[in-house]
């Protein structure tokens, strides 16, 4: 336990924020850095396919389908490796580790994030959609202003436990030399060469930590929204839908 002590004493703030101000930011910082960006770029993505997915036109479902199953169906150290090839021949220049980092994850973020977005559509009652389209509202009408306010009110834990699954994804920029959390910890075991088991014991507590905090506020963000749900089974999104004309 004292060596522990000693190793966050003496390297905190490499573990914190890497170099900086005397070099490259690093780190904690660059992990969460990593995964809110992420997460941010993947939700209008992972928009479009959740509602590709659940269009009634096949060419708009099909390639959703299709993006969302590859996505899901392959490990992400292979999708980093893949982004890390095959965007410098795309753009004809290299890129740096996180922004390759930041590319796999928007991707794959947004194909999990997709399937989240879609459970919450078809979670809601279909009638309300049936309502709104006899009120003379357009299906990107009804979508917008009475099935995604409701689906995205409902599904903010679900995408609270996805960001906490992005932050231990952000790990695997280690394999392509990202600065982050996991890096910093590698770098201060090559420096101390005797002490790698409290070290690595130092980085499982700070990822559990972090993400034990966040798992804990999504919990109470769910009992929120099913405490007020309950008290207002009528859900105001509904009642948005503009009034029959005389």
């Amino acid at each position: 336990m004292n060596d522990i002590f000693d190793i966050i004493r003496d390297n905190w703030m490499l573990l914190l924020v890497g170099q900086y101000p005397h070099g490259p930011l690093g780190g904690l910082a660059i992990t969460l850095l990593l995964s809110v960006l992420g997460l941010l770029l993947a939700f209008p993505v992972s928009l479009l396919l959740a509602l590709g997915r659940v269009s009634p036109l096949r060419v708009f479902r099909v390639p959703a389908t299709v993006i969302v199953y590859l996505a899901r169906g392959v490990p992400l150290v292979m999708f980093i490796f893949w982004v890390y090839f095959f965007v410098p021949i795309l753009i004809g220049r290299t890129v740096s580790g996180f922004t390759t980092m930041l590319i796999t994850l928007v991707i794959y973020e947004a194909a999990y994030l997709a399937e989240v977005i879609r459970a919450g559509i078809e979670g809601l009652p279909r009638g309300q959609i049936e309502a709104s389209r006899a009120l003379g509202m357009s299906y990107l009408q009804t979508m917008f202003k009475v099935v995604l306010p409701q689906a995205l009110y409902n599904m903010l834990p679900a995408m609270i436990s996805q960001f906490v699954s992005n932050i231990k994804e952000t790990s695997l920029g280690y394999v392509i030399s990202v600065n982050e959390l996991t890096f910093a910890a590698n770098q201060i075991n090559s420096m101390l060469l005797t002490k790698p088991f409290p070290v690595f014991i130092l980085l499982a507590l700070m990822y559990f930590v972090l993400c034990f905090m966040l798992t804990r506020m999504a919990r109470v963000l769910e009992k929120r929204i099913a405490a007020k749900r309950a008290a207002n089974p009528v859900n105001p999104a509904a009642q948005a839908a503009p009034p029959v004309a005389a």
